[in-house]
């Protein structure tokens, strides 16, 4: 038996009359947080380059899978092995220029012909558009850039960076005259819009948003956490101190950070 068969059908075991009361009780939604958690943790793994974490990880993102499975092959419904199935042969639907005679030798050409195939799949299906495809529950900056993505592969896109650089301003200018006229409801979209187009930046310098902001959402932290430890050692809580006390101890974190940056 396989490391995965038994995986199976540990989960299998669990799920069983007699088995784990709290795995017993759980549902498809039920599970949702914890398939987000997973997932997101070995995305961290990967940011981390820690390798064996990401080993370990991507197994709690597979029991999810697992799980998943299980509960819908009690139903009736499909197992996981129908999942492996549908999987494969999507991917080699998809990948006519490696299991077909379809032509694609750059990846540009193989995401057009992979959307073209999508396109072609949602004729006559409840799914006409492009962007009927993207998740309604992913987060927002990463919508906004599949959204983008998906458009772009059928031509609607800006043709240089300059451009949508110009686009941030505006929108930005735009931000600024809805805050000056103190409407609350325009300054909501507005900002919006200077969000959407910061993402489309984001995606014409090869750098993912959701990921940028999680980083400096990081680095944030750190440097809070530095401010607390240093007015912690002079028997302060932050809100003891003054915003000068915090800002000279915000300024030690940065300077720590560049001095401890690796040389080339």
């Amino acid at each position: 038996m396989t490391p995965l068969e038994e995986l199976i059908e540990v989960m299998a075991r669990l799920r069983a009359p007699g088995g784990c009361p709290w795995d017993r009780e759980q549902t498809h939604e039920s599970l949702i947080p914890y398939l987000v958690e997973e997932t997101y943790e070995a995305v961290e793994a990967i940011e981390h380059k820690d390798f064996d974490e990401l080993k370990r990880e991507l197994g709690d993102v597979l029991l999810q899978v697992i799980f998943h499975a299980r509960l819908a092959e009690e139903a009736g419904r499909w197992n996981i092995h129908d999942v492996a199935a549908a999987t494969v042969a999507k991917l080699k639907h998809r990948h006519p220029h490696v299991f077909g005679n379809v032509s694609a030798d750059t990846p540009e050409k193989v995401l057009a012909n992979w959307e073209q195939i999508k396109q072609r799949e949602r004729a006559g299906s409840e799914k006409e558009s492009v962007l009927d495809g993207v998740p309604s529950h992913l987060p927002a900056l990463r919508k906004a850039k599949r959204v983008q993505e998906k458009v772009a592969r059928v031509g609607f896109d800006w043709e240089r960076t300059e451009q949508v650089v110009e686009k941030v301003e505006e929108e930005f200018q735009e931000f600024r005259e809805a805050c000056r006229k103190k409407d609350r409801v325009k300054t909501e979209e507005e900002l919006g819009d200077v969000l959407f187009a910061l993402v489309n930046l984001a995606r014409f310098l090869d750098t993912d948003p959701e990921d940028s902001l999680r980083k400096t959402v990081d680095k944030f932290t750190r440097r809070f956490k530095y401010i607390e430890a240093g007015l912690a050692a002079r028997g302060k809580l932050p809100q003891d101190a003054s915003l000068a006390e915090m800002d000279a101890l915000w300024d030690e974190a940065k300077s720590l950070e560049h001095t401890q940056q690796p040389k080339e």
